[in-house]
């Protein structure tokens, strides 16, 4: 596989992790401060979409549109590759899964006022201050979430394109394993 595959998966997959890792913070006592601005949310987003389209551009160019032949170039990859993989599509499809449906969330600040959106009764409610600080990290824990799974999932889909790319031009190399 090529280094260029090699880096655009790892940074990828490294860009994932740090996304990851601040959604799960924002489960810790004390780390509002990490959660005011909100361009890492829009940096994560947008990074993502990013590593998607170049993804799936380096899919199409490799030829690898089908699914089982994905599967296969992802299972050539070494142990450590999937293993590390599978462990952070796994720690953020979690993050998503615990963080659950709950009841007052998507907080904002509007004209000096503190919204949340209470899927209770299905509308925008007012909360106060201390409320709005309490529902800050977990409003913002979604949106750094998803980005992070869409990361990895995009590090998942280069580095299986790398190994269609060395299979087709008869490379060999460590990660190379015929089943």
């Amino acid at each position: 596989m090529g280094w260029t595959y090699k880096l655009h998966g790892g940074v990828a997959a490294g860009l994932g992790a740090a996304l990851m890792a601040m959604a799960a913070l924002s489960w810790v006592p004390g780390t509002l401060q990490l959660f005011e601005p909100q361009w890492p949310m829009v940096a994560g987003v947008a990074l993502a979409l990013l590593a998607m389209v170049s993804a799936l551009v380096r899919l199409a160019l490799a030829g690898a549109a089908d699914k089982h032949v994905l599967w296969q170039a992802f299972r050539c990859l070494t142990g450590r590759a999937q293993a590390g993989l599978a462990a952070l599509a796994v720690a953020g499809v979690a993050i998503l899964v615990f963080d659950g449906p709950g009841g007052v969330r998507d907080t904002e600040m509007r004209d000096g006022r503190y919204l949340a959106y209470d899927s209770q009764v299905h509308r925008v409610v007012e909360v106060s201050k201390s409320e709005y600080q309490a529902l800050l990290p977990g409003s913002r824990r979604t949106f750094l979430a998803i980005p992070g799974v869409l990361l990895v999932g995009a590090s998942c889909m280069v580095l299986a394109a790398g190994e269609v790319r060395r299979a087709d031009r008869g490379q060999t190399g460590a990660g190379n394993r015929h089943r």
